[in-house]
């Protein structure tokens, strides 16, 4: 024992040669506050975080993805984190990401109920208040935003779960609010299945301008599910044709919990995928003999990759043709296959 204690006193008498600096914060964003005159709760935290090539490409316009819930403590951070990897892998478009703080949002994101009093024992809030809301993102935030910001004039809105009903009720109910809409895990559940029930109605009436949904849910069942599944039915029967969309049942792999995260980056790589090109590998890891490039495939790399001239394949197809597709613009499905939809058709 005696040895034991005597170690561990000279370790700790030994002076340790490599330090630490001072810390430094690492910054995702910069917060701004807002002062809404729409909303009951006034002052608004919105966090954004600007693409690397903001800075190095001064004369270029960015599209922009509002994320509900995304307050600094909120979803901001692992939605940053997911935009950040982009500037690693490149395989979606930069955009500029918005992040909305909730401060109460079981009242500010939902619907008006025909009758709030089993809501507001339920969820400890009245229903109701996402008309105000769009008015908010509508009237003061987007105008600013645009204001600030080298925007490109194309938005998204992207949620989960009560957020993301929003989203469904927004593409429902004003649709020229935004371009694209990111819904996973809609509650769809709400007001005996409301939205997924009249979705029908709605589409037949959602006028012109190019619209696409990116929808997704999870393991859940009961109304929630079903709610969904009314809400696809709608879609394929009723669904105009300046609206494209796609449909990701995760149901077998996450749950209501574990959902967000994944189908996020899904998402990004669905709506604002970019194009790749497959290169001949290395000797060293099994690759071909490296040779002069022929004059036709010195022809394939001076071609600018655009999403219209590149062929869509899967990760696993471009594998298995690698040898006759070296240097040929490929725009490649990414993530979760999706259950049904006709987004990028």
């Amino acid at each position: 024992m005696r040895v034991i204690l005597s170690l561990a006193a000279l370790l700790l008498a030994t002076p340790v040669s490599a330090q630490l600096t001072e810390a430094e914060p690492y910054v995702l964003g910069q917060t701004y506050t807002l002062e809404s005159a729409i909303l009951k709760e006034g002052t608004r935290k919105i966090t954004v975080r600007l693409p690397a090539e903001y800075d190095v490409e001064p004369e270029r316009a960015f599209p922009v993805v509002y994320l509900l819930d995304g307050g600094p403590e909120q979803d901001f951070a692992h939605i940053a984190g997911i935009a950040q990897s982009r500037e690693m892998n490149y395989s979606f478009e930069p955009f500029i990401l918005v992040g909305i703080q909730s401060v109460n949002r079981r009242h500010e994101l939902s619907p008006p109920a025909a009758d709030p009093a089993p809501y507001e024992e339920a969820l400890r809030a009245t229903p109701g208040g996402s008309a105000d809301y769009r008015r908010f993102l509508k009237e003061e935030l987007k105008p600013m935003v645009e204001a600030q910001f080298r925007t490109d004039g194309r938005d998204a809105i992207m949620g989960e779960s009560l957020a993301a009903l929003f989203v469904v009720e927004t593409l429902l109910e004003e649709p020229a609010l935004f371009d694209d809409y990111i819904a996973i895990s809609p509650s769809m559940w709400w007001e005996k299945m409301k939205y997924g029930r009249e979705a029908g109605g709605y589409l037949e009436t959602m006028g012109s301008g190019a619209k696409r949904l990116y929808l997704s849910t999870a393991n859940e069942g009961d109304w929630h599910r079903e709610g969904t599944e009314h809400l696809i039915a709608a879609l394929r029967l009723h669904a105009p044709e300046n609206l494209t969309w796609t449909f990701i049942d995760a149901g077998e792999s996450e749950t209501h919990g574990t959902l967000y995260h994944p189908m996020a980056l899904d998402a990004f790589r669905a709506l604002y995928g970019t194009p790749s090109r497959e290169y001949r590998s290395y000797p060293l890891i099994g690759g071909p003999e490296i040779r002069e490039r022929s004059a036709e495939e010195n022809a394939l790399l001076e071609q600018e990759c655009t999403r219209e001239n590149s062929i869509a394949m899967t990760p696993g197809t471009a594998e298995r043709a690698r040898e006759a597709i070296y240097y040929r613009c490929l725009l490649l499905e990414l993530g979760p296959t999706p259950r049904e939809g006709n987004l990028g058709e």
